[in-house]
C-alpha cells in the first residue's frame, strides 16, 4: 500500500506543472462546467493509461530514436497551434454560466482531451516523464508491482484533475461571459506558446542530427 501512495504522490507531481492539458481543462471547466473540464481530463487519462502500458511493452526504446522523435515534435506543434487558434476563434461561443445547461456535448470535451494528449510532441514529453518514473518497475517478472505503480500514478493524476476543477467550478460562479471569453483567448495564446516550444525542440533536434 505504501508503494501505491508513493506513486500516487508521483502522479500528482507529474500533473502539477501547468501544461497544455491543464490549460484545456481549465478553459472547458470555465466555459461549460465541472463535468466538461473533467471530460477533457478523462481524455488525457485514457492516453496516459495506454502510454503506461505501451512503455511497459517497450515503446520507450522505439521513441528514443531521433528520426522518430524529430517529426513528432513538429506534428505536435501543429496540433497545439490548431487547438490554440480554435480556442481564440471560438472564445465567445459555447459559454454557459453557472446554473445554465451546457450546449456542448460531453463527448466533444473528451475528444479535446484526447487531441491534446495524443499530440505527438506531447507524447514525446510525457513518455520521457513516465519513463523516468516507471524505470524501476519495468521488470516483466513482477507485473503486480507495475500494476500498483501504474495505478498510483493514474490516481495521482485523477486527484489533481478533480482538485483543479473544483477550484475552477467555484471561480466560475463569479465570472461573467466576457471574463470567460478572455480566459479562453488567453488559454489559446498559451496553447500556441506550447506549440512554439515544441517547434523549438524540433529545430534543436534537427540541429543535433545535422
Amino acid at each position: 500500500m505504501s508503494l501505491f501512495f508513493t506513486y500516487l504522490l508521483a502522479g500528482l507531481a507529474i500533473a502539477m506543472p501547468v501544461g497544455a492539458m491543464t490549460v484545456e481543462m481549465t478553459k472547458q471547466g470555465l466555459k461549460n462546467g465541472f463535468m466538461h473540464g473533467w471530460a477533457v481530463g478523462l481524455g488525457g487519462m485514457t492516453v496516459d493509461f495506454l502510454l503506461i502500458i505501451a512503455l511497459y511493452m517497450g515503446l520507450a526504446s522505439v521513441l528514443a530514436v531521433p528520426y522518430i522523435q524529430i517529426p513528432m515534435w513538429l506534428i505536435g506543434a501543429c496540433f497545439l497551434a490548431f487547438l490554440g487558434y480554435d480556442s481564440i476563434k471560438n472564445s465567445d461561443k459555447d459559454i454557459t454560466l453557472a446554473g445554465d445547461k451546457p450546449n456542448k456535448s460531453f463527448l466533444s470535451s473528451y475528444r479535446n482531451g484526447l487531441l491534446v494528449a495524443i499530440s505527438p510532441g506531447n507524447l514525446v514529453f510525457w513518455i520521457s516523464v513516465f519513463g523516468a518514473v516507471l524505470s524501476d518497475s519495468y521488470d516483466t517478472t513482477q507485473p503486480t508491482t507495475f500494476l500498483i505503480v501504474g495505478s498510483g500514478i493514474l490516481a495521482g493524476i485523477l486527484l489533481h484533475d478533480v482538485g483543479l476543477l473544483a477550484i475552477v467550478s467555484v471561480t466560475r460562479k463569479v465570472m461573467n461571459q466576457t471574463m470567460i471569453k478572455w480566459v479562453s483567448i488567453i488559454a489559446g495564446l498559451i496553447l500556441i506558446g506550447f506549440a512554439g516550444y515544441f517547434l523549438y525542440e524540433f529545430v534543436v533536434a534537427v540541429a543535433e542530427v545535422v
